[in-house]
């Protein structure tokens, strides 16, 4: 266990190695920050972080750079997130509140998340089956033809359009457009999915051909996984990051569905803000990158994850508070809209 005079040099050596990306020597620490002790003093804390593998020596003579372990150390025993300026949670509100739709949600949050930590965002969206139906939409397109528009309380609208087996009226696609969202409007999709298999029983003779075809469909589009669909941006910032050797490894790894699902999907609560660094992740070319996430959703059920992905030499109490603000906010527009 580290004293709190080994953990401020810890602290210090992070920060100005974060900020400069050079390694840190005692002379340094004693002219930048306040410790209260001698250059020697500080050399043998140095020594005794290094022995017990919280910072390294890139080579002979150099200073000292934080290792997995003592970033690990450092963000556990972080007392505050760094809290948003005024000014920046002005932009996210506008930027934010003013999508259209929830596509437009998701492309103006990875944006947003990718410009105010300068690293990669990654955002999952809303799975359809943590969802709950808000309105069933039918439209009547042509004597044999309708479309279907299933909208959820996440803002998510999906479309199809359904080929009847004969020629159906106004008055028959009101009525099954009124059973529906009485049957329907409120209930989580995958209550839902029970509900449309026993509801021809309760449609007169007349009009089950047409509603067979649209309940049809309507269960495929129920029963659909939408939550494996992960986005990214902001990749041109690992240009600036400390990815040389390691980038084309990073690059694949965003390119995979199924690696972003997997990092974004490793928390514990949904909502407590999950940091996993360098050593941590499970992939390999993802060895040298730091991942912090987090859930979004509407009051107390969350609906997907969100995050960003940069080097182990990020700003992480900057970072932190930006991933969890802008989880908030989206979470806030999905329960108004």
């Amino acid at each position: 266990m580290l004293d709190d005079r080994k953990l401020a040099v810890l602290r210090a050596i992070i920060e100005d190695y974060v900020s400069t990306n050079e390694p840190v020597g005692s002379k340094v620490l004693v002219g930048r920050h306040n410790l209260d002790v001698s250059p020697a003093t500080i050399r043998n804390d140095m020594a005794v972080l290094e022995e017990q593998g919280y910072i390294s020596q890139p080579h002979t003579s150099a200073g000292r750079i934080p290792t997995d372990k003592g970033y690990r150390l450092f963000v556990d025993k972080l007392t505050t997130i760094r809290p948003l300026s005024a000014a920046e949670r002005r932009a996210i509100d506008t930027f934010l509140y003013g999508a259209v739709d929830l596509d437009d949600v998701v492309s103006r949050t990875v944006r947003l998340l990718a410009q105010l930590t300068r690293q990669v965002a990654v955002v999952q969206y809303p799975s359809l089956l943590r969802s709950t139906v808000r309105h069933v939409e039918l439209v009547r397109l042509a004597p044999q033809r309708l479309m279907l528009v299933l909208i959820t309380n996440t803002g998510r609208v999906e479309q199809r359009v359904i080929e009847c087996p004969e020629p159906v009226d106004e008055d028959s696609v009101a009525h099954l457009r009124e059973v529906l969202n009485t049957c329907l409007a409120g209930q989580e999709v995958g209550e839902a999915q029970n509900t449309v298999v026993d509801l021809p029983e309760r449609l007169p003779a007349a009009e089950r051909p047409t509603a067979a075809a649209v309940l049809a469909v309507l269960l495929d589009t129920l029963v659909e996984r939408h939550d494996e669909k992960v986005v990214f941006g902001g990749a041109a910032n690992l240009a600036a990051a400390d990815f040389s050797p390691s980038m084309r490894e990073v690059l694949e790894a965003l390119e995979e569905q199924v690696v972003l699902m997997r990092l974004l999907g490793e928390v514990g609560d949904p909502f407590t803000l999950t940091v996993r660094i360098g050593s941590e992740n499970q992939f390999e070319g993802l060895r040298r990158a730091s991942i912090v996430s987090t859930g979004y959703g509407v009051g107390d059920q969350v609906l997907a994850k969100l995050g960003v992905l940069g080097p182990t030499r990020m700003d992480y109490p900057s970072t932190m508070g930006a991933v969890r603000a802008v989880a908030r906010y989206v979470g806030q527009i999905l329960a108004e809209s």
